[in-house]
């Protein structure tokens, strides 16, 4: 039997500045009716993502995209159809929300989604959103631990949320007593923490997930038993190796020249859109990078960017 084709759909999560986003319910007459999702539709023949997610808006909203950033590609199998999801993050728009379709609205948080019954299909997609901007790397190699968990409470204070616990060359039992106190600052101010490469340890001190490095992402069989699992990736092969192994987002670098490597050959703003597009999971630029960059890494598909000595 010949496989049906693909339907390509360009969806939208409409944010507004204090974190909440934009739920649709499909109106009566159609599949699924009653089930809630991210407002968009169909792709015409010959027509981008983005200029399908204009015209959709503007027919099913009554709204003009102004600023919207590339975010994720679901795939997703329905009973019916195979449908291909390209998420945007609509974050500026013009006009007023009008539900030209007859359909309702309802305004959620990611952390308490109110509305039920979702469509299947968007319940990676929420898990997704539930990732933080910045993802920080410890640096406790150049600070010093006491100075870094100084920098630590304070940067949690002010809404830091996501924290790997990178520490290389570190004796493994200084490494885990530092992991510990990362993980209860951390866990106290409801922030997630990554261990870098070493899946027991995770488990040991009780953190979020694992950071995995790129030979551990080659010869994994399977994902980590852990609640989080990222990988870093350095190209595209590596990123769809993090796809297959169900990582739940990924690093790429080095996107721009770093200080700890000199003459690194980088990817680039340009490179790194080019991988990461079409990528299901969150992506996170690293490498050379400032707080400054967050806007032009949305704007080349990155979820948000990771910083080392920036963080801090």
């Amino acid at each position: 039997m010949q496989e049906s084709k693909t339907v390509e759909v360009a969806a939208a999560v409409l944010e507004k500045p204090d974190g909440t986003f934009l739920l649709a319910q499909r109106p009566q007459g159609r599949i699924w009716a009653g089930y809630w999702e991210f407002p968009g539709g169909k792709l015409e023949p010959s027509e981008s993502a983005r200029d399908a997610l204009s015209r959709e808006l503007k027919e099913e909203l009554g709204i003009e995209v102004l600023t919207a950033y590339p975010w994720i590609t679901r795939v997703f199998v329905y009973p019916h159809a195979k449908v291909r999801l390209h998420f945007f993050r609509v974050v500026k728009w013009g006009g007023q929300l009008h539900p030209h379709e007859g359909q309702q609205f309802s305004w959620q948080h990611v952390k308490d989604v109110k509305v039920s019954p979702l469509l299947p299909a968007n319940e990676p997609v929420l898990r997704a959103l539930a990732l933080p901007s910045l993802y920080a790397i410890s640096n406790v190699s150049e600070l010093g631990e006491t100075e870094f968990l100084l920098r630590l409470q304070r940067k949690l204070d002010e809404g830091m949320r996501l924290i790997q616990v990178r520490e290389k060359g570190m004796p493994r039992v200084v490494l885990e007593n530092l992991a510990n106190r990362v993980v209860s600052l951390a866990h106290g101010s409801g922030a997630r923490v990554m261990i870098n490469a070493d899946v027991d340890l995770a488990n040991e001190v009780g953190a979020d997930g694992v950071q995995l490095s790129a030979s551990q992402l080659a010869s994994l069989k399977e994902r980590p038993k852990v609640r989080l699992c990222s990988a870093s990736c350095h190209n595209l092969e590596e990123l769809r190796r993090a796809e297959e192994l169900g990582c739940d987002f990924a690093l790429l670098s080095p996107v721009l020249p770093t200080k700890s490597h000199p003459g690194a050959v980088t990817l680039g703003w340009e490179g790194f859109a080019e991988i990461v597009k079409g990528s299901s999971i969150p992506v996170y630029a690293l490498g050379g990078l400032s707080r400054q960059d967050m806007t032009t890494a949305w704007q080349h598909g990155a979820h948000g960017i990771s910083l080392l000595r920036g963080a801090w």
